[in-house]
């Protein structure tokens, strides 16, 4: 797939982090997965992505629309507990070396993306993985109930 950069115009050196997640969501829904964005996950932080597969296997996704976005946040060390899989989704100018070798990377755009680097998976313990699931299905069916509404 030829990946081309979604740039914002405010800023050359920034990725639209909206275009990124949707180029990462398209590529997982072609992967057999079902994705949710800004899921919130117990303890109070929200993943960009939350993907469920059709096995339930579950993988977080972390959009950065830069370096600096990159170098200020690092609660998605904390996301490991709650998915088998985790990825980075970049853009393709994104420095890739930041990203750190333990996990997956995702090369994306606004239209779709690659895997360049598969995540080592971390099975979730079968409680967790039922309590989070249910949660994700939750979730979702809210969201479409509450669809119109804004």
């Amino acid at each position: 797939m030829d990946l081309q950069d979604v740039s914002s115009t405010a800023n050359p050196d920034i990725d639209d982090a909206q275009a990124l997640m949707r180029g990462a969501a398209r590529l997982f829904w072609q992967l057999g997965y079902s994705a949710i964005p800004e899921f919130s996950l117990p303890g109070g932080r929200r993943a960009d992505l939350f993907c469920v597969g059709r096995k339930g296997e579950i993988a977080i996704i972390e959009v950065k629309s830069g370096t600096a976005d990159f170098r200020a946040d690092n609660k998605w060390a904390e996301y490991g507990e709650f998915c088998d899989f985790f990825y980075f989704a970049v853009s393709q100018r994104f420095p890739h070396d930041l990203i750190p070798h333990d996990v997956g990377l995702i090369i994306a755009d606004g239209f779709g993306g690659a895997v360049v680097r598969e995540s080592p998976e971390d099975k979730l313990a079968a409680a967790r993985r039922k309590a989070i699931t249910l949660k994700f299905a939750r979730a979702a069916a809210d969201r479409v109930m509450r669809q119109g509404e804004d």
